[in-house]
């Protein structure tokens, strides 16, 4: 398998939970071998989490530190079973890159339907690149008629390494994401590999995730971690 280039899913002190500065998230990006590092704190509905304020100023934050090019974006919390998120569209268009996550504390996991439709209006906001670790059992999901509406809309599905770490919070990760990872083989779905990391130590490290892409034998070709262009090309989704 070939080296991973990035990883576009991680926090900072600013989530609340999380315990690394950008600076030191960014400087192991670097020691990891990344070339690019997406810093996605929680959006403001999560508890903890910053204030609005925090996504109006990515402005002052180079956009390369220790080599690794800084894409500064937010992880939006899906907040009702239509798909809505809890930032405005105004702060949307500034954000580098978006991801659409379900989380219990902001959402209570409803019947599958629903669940499968917060996910599916979350796809159809032009604004969002990425569905967040959607293999947490907690929340039953349609898988097919997640990946075909992803695949439709042009947004990647995250298979999240952290959902695979012994001691997590989510339920049946890896029943889940191996029917989800079939799916996207399926119909040609690509997928992003990402980190969650809430602690420096964590990004770039993506042991997990690959034992499971090599034990079902997922197509390389459908991983865009290995070419930072090729997932840039989603970036342009919502920016026209």
């Amino acid at each position: 398998m070939d080296q991973f280039l990035l990883d576009t899913h991680t926090h900072t002190v600013a989530s609340g939970h999380a315990y690394g500065t950008v600076m030191e998230m960014a400087k192991a990006a670097g020691e990891a071998g990344l070339k690019l590092l997406a810093i996605t704190d929680h959006a403001p509905k999560l508890p903890g989490g910053p204030h609005e304020m925090y996504f109006r100023n990515f402005k002052v934050i180079d956009h390369e530190l220790f080599g690794v090019e800084i894409l500064m974006g937010v992880e939006l919390n899906i907040i009702d079973y239509k798909g809505n998120v809890d930032l405005e569209e105004l702060l949307l268009k500034k954000m580098a890159v978006c991801i659409a996550s379900l989380h219990t504390v902001c959402l209570t996991p409803g019947t599958k339907a629903e669940n499968t439709r917060a996910l599916l209006g979350a796809m159809e906001n032009p604004h969002v690149h990425i569905i967040g670790h959607p293999d947490d059992g907690r929340y039953p999901i349609d898988y097919e008629a997640m990946v075909k509406g992803a695949k439709e809309q042009g947004v990647l599905i995250e298979l999240n390494n952290s959902s695979l770490v012994p001691g997590g919070s989510r339920i049946g990760a890896v029943p889940n994401l191996t029917e989800i990872l079939k799916l996207c083989e399926k119909y040609d779905q690509e997928i992003i590999v990402n980190t969650d990391s809430h602690f420096p130590t964590s990004v770039g490290r993506f042991s997990e995730a690959e034992a499971l892409l090599r034990q079902v034998s997922f197509p390389e070709e459908l991983i865009v971690n290995t070419d930072v262009n090729r997932f840039k090309k989603y970036l342009t989704r919502g920016k026209a």
